[in-house]
């Protein structure tokens, strides 16, 4: 009996804005494939020089450390908990005094291979999409509501300001600034959401499925930037979103979803969001038992 197997079949990621960095990572090897969504920063400056934000750096840590050591054997939260424990000690070593709001930090889905099964580790709200090949289809994430709290979330944003680009859009408007800033200190605390970021306890709480795989299946690996097709812009279900990656790739369908956000929608009151565009990370894998 063979070993179960990731195949990369097309993986894409383009910022939300071409003027601003890229908060999205994503990567594999021969045992995981996964994207890292970087949470935007909140906080009143940038801190870390290399990568053009916070987020994008503490993405990156990530993904490095993920693609360099995650093998069949390895726990993938010993990993997660270790680049998390570099990462904490790089940060606050050089800024110690950064506000907890503007601490970076990331969401993250992935699909790791052991010697006997597959399996979706996640936090934060990146997803991935299955498709059986009989037909049948199923959903992880790690917080399932995280796409509905959001959206009244942006709801309330817009019917107060008149849409995403007013009043600053949502960081230049201090009232949903200030929301914004609490919800993210919460997170990697005492409550139900944790992500990959300067906390290593966020190692403990991995949401972990097994997949279990009838012969051959496929499967997108997103951020949520991408699973706004389904979740907010309803153009797909999860077994068209699939279905289409494998027919037309992932660039075509990106494309739709950015005239959905900036000719259909450009302020969201029709699909309520914070931002126009978010950053857009998708890998599209076979799976084999």
């Amino acid at each position: 009996m063979s070993n179960p197997q990731i195949k990369i079949l097309d993986a894409l990621s383009v910022p939300g804005n071409p003027a601003k960095p890229n908060d999205d990572r994503f990567g594999y090897n021969e045992a995981c494939a996964f994207v890292i969504d970087g949470a935007t920063g909140l906080g009143d400056r940038q801190y870390m020089d290399a990568s053009g934000s916070d987020a994008a750096w503490v993405a990156a840590r990530f993904a490095d450390g993920f693609r360099q050591q995650i093998t069949r054997e390895t726990p993938v939260s010993d990993v997660a908990r270790a680049v998390s424990q570099e990462a904490r000690a790089t940060f606050l070593g050089a800024h110690p005094d950064a506000p907890r709001y503007a601490w970076p930090l990331s969401a993250f889905s992935m699909i790791h291979a052991t010697d006997d099964r597959l399996t979706f580790h996640g936090l934060g709200d990146s997803c991935v999409f299955l498709l059986q090949e009989d037909g049948s289809v199923s959903f992880h994430t790690a917080i399932p509501d995280a796409f509905t709290q959001e959206q009244a979330a942006a709801a309330s944003h817009i019917a107060r300001t008149g849409g995403i680009t007013k009043a600053g859009g949502a960081l230049g408007d201090t009232h949903t600034l200030a929301a914004l800033r609490r919800r993210r200190e919460a997170q990697n605390t005492e409550g139900d959401i944790w992500t990959l970021g300067l906390v290593p306890a966020a190692a403990d709480h991995l949401v972990s499925e097994e997949l279990k795989i009838k012969g051959k299946a496929h499967a997108i690996i997103c951020s949520d930037g991408f699973a706004d097709l389904v979740v907010l812009y309803e153009a797909y279900d999860a077994a068209s979103l699939v279905r289409t990656a494998l027919e037309k790739g992932l660039a075509p369908m990106i494309e739709e979803l950015r005239r959905v956000e900036r000719k259909t929608d450009p302020e969201g009151l029709r699909y309520p969001r914070f931002k126009q565009s978010d950053d857009t990370t998708a890998i599209l894998v076979e799976l084999t038992a």
